[in-house]
């Protein structure tokens, strides 16, 4: 990836990523970090999960998003195809993907036309929250994924940050997956279990059985000591 995609995403894909049981959440506050256009945050707040999304495209207009987001699937389809880097298992093929992913930004793009506060304009590693604002904070497909364009001062920053908008009596960040879309571990997760930055917080790697891109059958989740 050469950038930042929008690519939407299920509900039913996040419950896999972060082994997530509807029960346990129901009446939470869920935190859903670089959610762009995903229908997480529509289908869990219908499932009784207080969610709200945070992205900078939410600056954009429902229209203009959905111009993006096309392309952006289109270009995606055309380079997962044959990839040794890829696990066909927990999708068919190629069009079992585009499927799933045009039913996400449809219901996304509802679910932001009519309830515009469900959906924040933000970005990591400064949320527009307040201290301990949340029981959970996800972030799917950016931090570890996209380490060629982001830092390991960013990844840091952006750890403490998803920490200090989670409740201290509990709360917890998941990041999915630890691996990069070369499909390698990433050097960042590593370093952030062994600096001294994060010694107040643990992190543990949680398998799940959820893989598509090699190695992404993992996340890493945060909790306050």
């Amino acid at each position: 990836m050469d950038r930042v995609v929008l690519l939407g995403r299920t509900f039913e894909e996040y419950r896999k990523y972060f082994l997530l049981e509807p029960e346990d959440w129901r009446g939470k506050r869920v935190l859903d970090v670089a959610g762009g256009v995903s229908s997480f945050c529509a289908e869990a707040n219908d499932a009784g999960i207080v969610v709200k999304s945070v992205d900078p495209i939410y600056s954009m207009t429902t229209d203009e998003i959905a111009r993006q987001s096309g392309p952006d699937l289109d270009k995606v389809i055309a380079g997962v195809r044959g990839l040794p880097t890829y696990r066909w298992t927990a999708y068919r093929d190629p069009e079992h993907v585009r499927e799933l992913r045009e039913r996400a930004v449809t219901r996304f793009l509802e679910d932001f036309s009519i309830r515009p506060e469900r959906y924040r304009v933000g970005a990591l590693p400064k949320l527009p929250f307040g201290d301990g604002e949340f029981d959970l904070a996800l972030v799917s497909y950016l931090l570890f994924a996209y380490e060629e364009h982001f830092t390991y001062d960013f990844h840091r920053d952006a750890v403490m940050e998803l920490m200090r908008v989670t409740s201290i009596n509990g709360g917890e960040a998941r990041i999915y997956p630890t691996v990069t879309f070369e499909a390698e571990p990433s050097r960042y997760v590593a370093r952030l279990m062994e600096d001294p930055a994060c010694e107040k917080f643990r992190l543990e790697i949680v398998e799940t059985d959820f893989e598509f891109l090699v190695g992404s059958n993992c996340f890493l989740r945060i909790t306050h000591c």
